[in-house]
């Protein structure tokens, strides 16, 4: 009985205290009276949209958010063909992309600062290697890609015995043994999912 005749007596108090604290936002456009216009939508989603909602793809996607080229991933203007690898082709690889190709040396101490600097690097060169700074509109034709990391191009090869009516993509296989899995066309490019990693060699 107490604690609801409190809160009748408190009720009013609080109610005005509220509506203090309120605030009117300024229109984001034009002024007062004008429509709203709405963003237009292009219908497609970035390239960062689909790596967002991709879940097997998220190792990937956490590698690359890491670096300064995950902001191609949104530029509306940037044209790429991202090849990305599965989350079980990366766990697959002998050495993970931070731990670039090599081992470091026996008896060489790194600080931890430098170890950082080190990792980064490599996190970079893995991710520039599954980059190509380009839409590529046919993936049949026999030339070299360049991708993102310096003196590393890709092929695409055909293979034998697919369906010709299936989509070019399935019809490929990428510096000769990585399957692509699946496709996703982006606003600002597309994006091939692969079963094997793109190698720094």
């Amino acid at each position: 009985m107490r604690l609801s005749l409190l809160s009748f007596l408190v009720l009013p108090f609080l109610a005005a205290a509220s509506s203090d604290e309120q605030m009117v936002l300024p229109a984001s456009q034009g002024g007062v009276g004008e429509p709203f216009t709405p963003i237009s939508y292009s219908g497609k989603p970035s390239l960062a949209d689909l790596l967002t909602i991709e879940s097997s793809t998220s190792i990937f996607y956490s590698y690359a958010r890491e670096t300064e080229l995950s902001k191609l991933f949104a530029d509306k203007d940037a044209k790429s063909t991202l090849l990305v690898p599965t989350n079980k082709a990366v766990i697959a690889l002998p050495r993970k992309p931070h731990e670039g190709p090599a081992p470091i040396r026996e008896g060489v101490i790194l600080s931890e600062a430098e170890f950082d600097d080190l990792s980064k690097k490599n996190v970079e060169r893995w991710v520039s290697a599954h980059i190509i700074p380009e839409y590529l509109a046919s993936l049949l034709s026999p030339a070299e890609h360049r991708t993102l990391l310096d003196g590393k191009n890709v092929t695409f090869t055909a293979v034998g015995g697919g369906d010709p009516s299936s989509p070019e993509w399935t019809r490929v296989v990428l510096e000769g043994d990585i399957r692509l899995i699946a496709k996703k066309e982006a606003s600002n490019g597309v994006m091939y999912i692969l079963d094997g990693t793109v190698s720094l060699d």
